[in-house]
């Protein structure tokens, strides 16, 4: 079905140029944590669930929205933001299989990020939390608390980014877990 996509105009640059040695030396084992971790292959069954909603609250980033700075446009938004407290719950939206828990150490962008196998190549990535409740092998279960909101990483505020992938395929959370529910 045809879908409109949102604009989000930021008065603001676009930092255009390369990112510094630095940077790139604390991305590269990041990157591959998260490839590492999406090459994974459980035996969860998740995938066969109704999803729900990791956390209730208002959606303050949509799927597939996109920055423009000054006229100049920037990346596509993977996934969907929930604004919320630093502390507040974050629950499984379904049955699965931690696969990458980044408790110890935030990730330069990500912040605290936690990876979710759900089975068959579909998995869930959790950003910017301020705690990570479980970890790397264990199985949880569609509604367990699994972290908090935070606001590491890049991040301008509490929030829960909820990214989805299918194989190589950024999906939008909203197409399995429904709309959000109102007023609880």
């Amino acid at each position: 079905a045809p879908r409109a996509w949102r604009l989000e105009h930021i008065n603001a640059p676009l930092r255009p140029g390369k990112s510094s040695e630095a940077f790139l030396a604390r991305r590269k084992p990041e990157l591959a944590a998260i490839a590492a971790a999406r090459a994974q292959s459980t035996d969860a069954q998740g995938w066969r669930q109704r999803f729900i909603w990791p956390r209730i609250g208002r959606i303050s980033g949509f799927f597939g929205a996109q920055r423009v700075y000054q006229g100049k446009p920037g990346a596509y938004h993977g996934g969907v933001d929930i604004a919320g407290a630093t502390g507040e719950p974050v629950r499984a939206p379904a049955d699965g299989v931690v696969i990458l828990a980044a408790s110890d150490k935030p990730f330069t962008l990500e912040g605290h990020l936690l990876m979710i196998d759900h089975g068959h190549g579909l998995n869930s990535a959790f950003l910017h939390l301020s705690r990570i409740d479980v970890k790397p092998g264990d199985h949880v279960a569609q509604g367990q608390r699994i972290g908090a909101i935070g606001s590491t990483g890049r991040a301008t505020g509490p929030h829960l980014h909820w990214g989805m992938k299918w194989n190589d395929s950024r999906i939008d959370p909203l197409l399995v877990a429904g709309p959000m529910p109102q007023g609880l």
